[in-house]
């Protein structure tokens, strides 16, 4: 008798509790904000939220989500903010939704940055690794091999960033990739793998950015590489053609990067002192590498540092949103 009581006041309840949820009102955020899986990004993504609160008060859901869906959803309207958009990086993209569709906007300032291939000072000093063709040098790349499969190993980036793939593109246009075993993994692997390197004196050899904190950690050493050729640059992503690789060539180096916040179009109706804001905000590239070191070496939560951002640069922000 007591078990069946248990059980129909157990089903009343849950009866109870799903209507009751079903009635109450679930505030939608008023804008949502795509974050990239790089620190940088997150902070930045979480800077703009806590902006757009407490100078809108707007609420913005702060989303992770690769580059192409929150290109697709900047097009689709359900993403209004991406905070750091790579260039040249998403040239192809930016092509086809800012160019083209006109459905994203790309803010007019934007952080100057650099890519390409670093190496340890151990990797460049004491066995010679200083250019982008000393990786096609097997004498050379015997020492990047630690699983003895007689290959090197480097890491080129994170599965579904844009430069990883186009890191791959050029070990291919450069020759390395016959030589050497090219890594994806997200970016907490590929710097602690770095933190280990320098910490047992291995050298090592990984596709490197700047605004970063590892130039701040360690003594890294940039490859030289030929110049930059816009002539001899032929990217195709992996998202437009399945034979992306071979229809591909980079034997050159990066040209000036530089990235930006996007946003959709759309919110200049929805929201235009917003979208002044956005066009407004600036960031140096040494705030970039504060933000990245905070995030990824002090392991600072990415919503607290930009409360603490905020509050500490509110007349800036503050002069961004009110001009």
């Amino acid at each position: 008798m007591h078990n069946r009581f248990r059980q129909c006041l157990r089903k009343v309840s849950l009866a109870a509790l799903t209507m009751l949820a079903l009635n109450i009102p679930v505030h939608a955020a008023d804008l949502v904000i795509a974050m990239p899986n790089w620190p940088s990004g997150q902070a930045t993504a979480n800077i703009l939220k806590v902006s757009l609160k407490e100078n809108f008060g707007l609420d913005a859901d702060v989303r992770e989500m690769g580059t192409l869906i929150a290109f697709a959803g900047l097009n689709s309207g359900e993403v209004d903010i991406h905070p750091e958009i790579w260039l040249p990086n998403l040239d192809n993209l930016v092509k086809k939704y800012v160019d083209g569709a006109g459905t994203v906007a790309i803010s007019p300032i934007g952080v100057p940055a650099w890519q390409g291939i670093c190496a340890t000072r151990e990797a460049a000093d004491k066995f010679g690794i200083h250019d982008v063709s000393d990786l096609s040098d097997t004498k050379k790349t015997a020492a990047l091999d630690t699983d003895g499969d007689g290959r090197g190993e480097l890491w080129i980036g994170a599965e579904g960033w844009s430069s990883t793939a186009i890191e791959r593109v050029r070990a291919n246009s450069y020759g390395y990739a016959k030589t050497m075993t090219l890594l994806e993994t997200p970016e907490d692997a590929g710097m602690a793998a770095v933190d280990a390197a320098v910490a047992t004196d291995h050298p090592m050899v990984f596709a490197c950015y700047a605004p970063h904190y590892v130039f701040e950690l360690h003594d890294i050493v940039r490859l030289t590489e030929p110049p930059f050729d816009p002539a001899k640059w032929k990217i195709v992503l992996p998202s437009e053609d399945p034979l992306w690789v071979s229809k591909s060539s980079a034997p050159v180096s990066w040209d000036t990067a530089h990235f930006h916040i996007a946003y959709a179009t759309s919110l200049r109706k929805k929201y235009p002192k917003v979208v002044a804001f956005l066009e407004r905000f600036e960031l140096k590239p040494e705030e970039i590498t504060k933000m990245s070191y905070a995030l990824q070496v002090e392991r600072q939560d990415p919503y607290e540092y930009a409360k603490q951002w905020v509050a500490a640069q509110g007349a800036r922000v503050h002069g961004w949103a009110n001009p």
